[in-house]
């Protein structure tokens, strides 16, 4: 996106932050915003903005271990900025499988491919992650491989990355990369 921040570039007419949180408020009890710039910005959204607590911005992981340092609730969902057709139904639906499973975590897929930047996770895992980015490490879904996990399909489309600025004009078919 020629360095923009990409919650903040505009998708048909808003910015892509207010796609999620339009998603997000009737799905979660409670919206944490991970960024690293435009702080006050984002915080005009009446959320709390998370900026990694680690050095030198490690990634998406460091994002979630963020919200995972100061969240109070057993589960936590992660989405990322740049998918603005989420289901209606995605905390419930990992809740569910993750429960009826057993497993810690639960990631999105879609009949191509497996979403690992959308999760939900158990916030006890915490230390893990913590341990993982100490150790140099990064790869979302090398970190996720530790537990027992599930994927739970939905349809095609609804996690579409928006990457380009050809993405945000077409609407649909953003490039393939996550």
């Amino acid at each position: 996106m020629g360095g923009a921040d990409k919650g903040l570039v505009e998708y048909r007419g808003r910015p892509l932050i207010e796609w999620l949180l339009e998603s997000l408020h009737p799905q979660v009890d409670e919206i944490f915003i991970s960024a690293n710039r435009n702080l006050e910005s984002y915080a005009r959204y009446g959320h709390r903005v998370l900026p990694d607590t680690l050095p030198n911005f490690p990634g998406p992981l460091a994002g979630v271990l963020a919200a995972m340092e100061v969240v109070t609730a057993d589960w936590l969902l992660v989405v990322p900025c740049d998918t603005p057709h989420l289901p209606p139904d995605l905390a419930h639906r990992l809740l569910h499988a993750a429960l009826a499973s057993g497993a810690p975590l639960a990631v999105a897929a879609d009949p191509a491919r497996v979403h690992y930047t959308t999760m939900l996770l158990q916030t006890r895992l915490a230390d893990s992650l913590r341990d993982y980015l100490d150790s140099g490490q990064r790869a979302v879904k090398h970190w996720q491989a530790q537990f027992p996990l599930v994927r739970l399909e939905f349809p095609a489309g609804l996690f579409d990355n928006l990457n380009t600025a050809a993405d945000l004009g077409m609407g649909h078919g953003p490039s393939k990369k996550g």
